[in-house]
């Protein structure tokens, strides 16, 4: 299959990607939300002016019908009040959550009657704040459920394929997953870098969550390829991954594609709260098809070939 023959055209794309990726994290770093670096977070909810409020000057665009001010309104008043660095974020029709440092009673009544705006009436909904020890610690336990979910990974792998010894040993299929594995959450989590966003807990379950889709392509293609070795469909292991990777090719894609359109509906029509989110598992999904089906298997040729000689 071309795939295999032209292989050395997507490791390169692959090493741009991750090179790039690795570039934006060392130049631009990660823009740790309030889940790591601790930080308060409050939401509020405008209800909208009526149409006898008395709405003057520079507050007169929130007159009857408008339901919440904007986000540059909103952020001019922060900064001017002294909360500058804080990041606003809307929700739903009528809320707004700000996050920012971690405030005091007398900040966070400060921070309250900053964002009121005159004419409408707003309502605090949730307040809550984490300290910087307990951030440290997510991020802790974050990296370590990463290390943990590979290694796991990894580990199954290699004792379901145990039985495939020629021409590529078993654990040489777990330590080529353990490869496109950090090339999946390497790149997204680099693209989110170059965006500017902001990286937090929801962040880390949509890399767990890519992981897992990853790996199932991944072994889809894999455990075909164990099956034509059984077969002896061919002497040859190039052709037979070839072979085993047009047999697979079709559902694979067809697999991702379906899952990227419910993300992408998720992005442009769910709430703001879950835009993030749907975007790095788009992201993901795109990526993890790519290397289970282009840098996996190839990768197993490359190896198979180097073994022979």
């Amino acid at each position: 299959m071309f795939i295999v023959k032209y292989r050395k055209i997507f490791f390169t794309i692959s090493i741009i990607t991750i090179a790039l990726s690795f570039f934006a994290m060392v130049t631009k770093g990660f823009n740790a939300g309030i889940d790591f670096k601790g930080g308060s977070i409050i939401e509020v909810s405008y209800l909208p002016a009526t149409a006898t409020s008395n709405v003057s000057g520079a507050d007169r665009r929130w007159q009857a019908g408008d339901k919440r001010p904007d986000v540059e309104t909103l952020t001019k008043a922060l900064n001017a009040a002294g909360f500058e660095g804080a990041r606003i974020q809307m929700a739903g029709e009528s809320d707004v959550i700000v996050k920012t440092r971690a405030l005091s009673e007398t900040d966070r009544q400060k921070l309250t009657s900053t964002i009121a705006i005159k004419g409408l009436v707003m309502e605090e909904k949730k307040f809550s704040s984490i300290g910087p020890t307990i951030g440290a610690e997510l991020h802790t336990k974050a990296w370590y459920a990463i290390i943990l979910v590979i290694l796991g990974i990894v580990l199954f792998i290699a004792y379901a394929f145990r039985h495939v010894s020629e021409p590529i040993s078993s654990w040489k299929y777990g330590m080529i997953t353990t490869a496109t594995l950090l090339h999946d959450i390497i790149v997204p989590a680099g693209v989110f870098v170059w965006l500017g966003k902001e990286v937090d807990t929801l962040f880390v379950v949509a890399l767990l969550s890519i992981m897992g889709v990853s790996v199932h392509d991944t072994i889809v293609v894999f455990d075909r390829i164990r099956e034509n070795l059984k077969l002896k469909i061919s002497n040859d292991f190039a052709t037979t991954v070839g072979t085993s990777l047009r047999q697979t090719f079709t559902r694979s894609i067809n697999t991702s594609v379906t899952v990227m359109i419910v993300l992408a509906t998720l992005f442009f029509f769910g709430p703001e709260s879950t835009k993030d989110f749907s975007l790095i598992l788009w992201i993901g999904i795109f990526i993890g098809t790519y290397s289970s089906v282009f840098i996996a298997s190839p990768l197993l040729v490359v190896l198979e070939k180097r073994q022979s000689r």
